[in-house]
């Protein structure tokens, strides 16, 4: 199961809270029927690498290894988009979203898309 940023938190958008406990990559949530399918949701956000974190990256890479400032760059967009994804998804009324999945395009040389979509449902409890 994948779980957004901060695994339990609640995001509220127009007074419909989202608790990220309620999003998955898989099709379903054990506990839960889907009583209303309401459509694909997305987040989309543009980033662009700054001169000074390309520098410092490039210092980075001379040593090896994990280039943090690029891996924080990136979960931090990942996560931006997740969360407009969860906004998009209570804006149409759901408190759940399934099948999460993530796809990046650069778009330039050093600008690169993000995109987090799934299919936003109205989930009921089975218990």
């Amino acid at each position: 199961m994948l779980r957004g940023p901060a695994a339990g938190a609640t995001v509220t958008v127009w007074g419909i809270g989202m608790n990220h406990a309620l999003t998955t990559t898989a099709f379903s949530l054990d506990g839960y029927r889907v009583a209303k399918t309401l459509g694909v949701v997305r987040g989309i956000v543009v980033r662009s690498r700054s001169i000074v974190g390309n520098i410092g990256a490039g210092f980075q890479t001379l040593f090896g290894g994990n280039i943090s400032l690029y891996t924080s760059l990136c979960e931090r967009t990942r996560s931006d988009a997740f969360e407009l994804m969860l906004k998009h998804a209570q804006q149409l009324g759901a408190n759940a979203v399934i099948g999460i999945r993530y796809d990046a395009t650069e778009v330039m040389a050093g600008v690169t898309e993000v995109l987090c979509y799934g299919t936003a449902v109205f989930v009921e409890t089975t218990r």
